[in-house]
């Protein structure tokens, strides 16, 4: 068996069987192919209108792909006048967002709802109901303030008791055993002044 005859391809259903391909092969159909048996003509067509349509078809295949390296040319030729103009994509975005945003102001649907909402806020509804949300805020408005100066003079009242007093006094107490004395070097004094001040605590 000669090694150049061999094939060597390892997906190949011929690997390692010697084929040679001039002899064997040649008369293998190819799927898909222009003019073989392998595809049939359409229904209702004879064999030479299958022809000239597969034949119409590759030049159309063949106009389509020129006309799109036509197209990559010339936007890569658009995309460099725009480098050399320095028009850069933000710009260019910015560009059609003002111009779209231009041509809904102009569009009738636009002007047609500027109207109407015109005609909405004139109208006698929409003042009563603009009067009547404007004294609602303002009763609200009134009422928490009221609220909150009700508040405010409780937390003052209960601040100046005797049991906030007595409770203010632990807190200060216990804060002092939690803390210690200051750390400039002066004793801090707990509220009630009931605790000496150490400065090396046993812990």
């Amino acid at each position: 068996m000669d090694p150049a005859s061999q094939d060597i391809n390892l997906n190949s259903p011929n690997k390692g069987l010697g084929v040679e391909r001039s002899d064997n092969l040649s008369d293998v159909p190819v799927e898909g192919a222009v003019g073989t048996s392998a595809n049939p003509a359409a229904p209702g067509l004879t064999d030479e209108e299958a022809e000239e349509l597969h034949i119409e078809l590759t030049k159309v295949e063949e106009e389509i792909n020129t006309l799109r390296q036509v197209l990559s040319a010339k936007e890569r030729h658009a995309s460099e006048l725009k480098r050399k103009l320095g028009l850069s994509p933000l710009n260019e975005l910015r560009q059609n967002l003002t111009k779209s945003w231009q041509d809904v102001q102009t569009s009738n649907a636009y002007l047609s709802a500027s109207a109407t909402l015109e005609d909405i806020t004139r109208s006698e509804a929409y003042k009563k109901t603009q009067e009547t949300l404007s004294q609602a805020g303002q009763k609200t408005s009134a009422a928490l303030t009221t609220v909150g100066t009700a508040i405010t003079k409780r937390l003052g009242d209960m601040r100046n008791s005797a049991t906030f007093k007595s409770f203010e006094d632990k807190m200060g107490n216990l804060k002092y055993k939690v803390v210690g004395p200051k750390e400039n070097g002066e004793g801090a004094s707990s509220p009630t002044d009931t605790i000496p001040t150490q400065k090396n605590p046993p812990f």
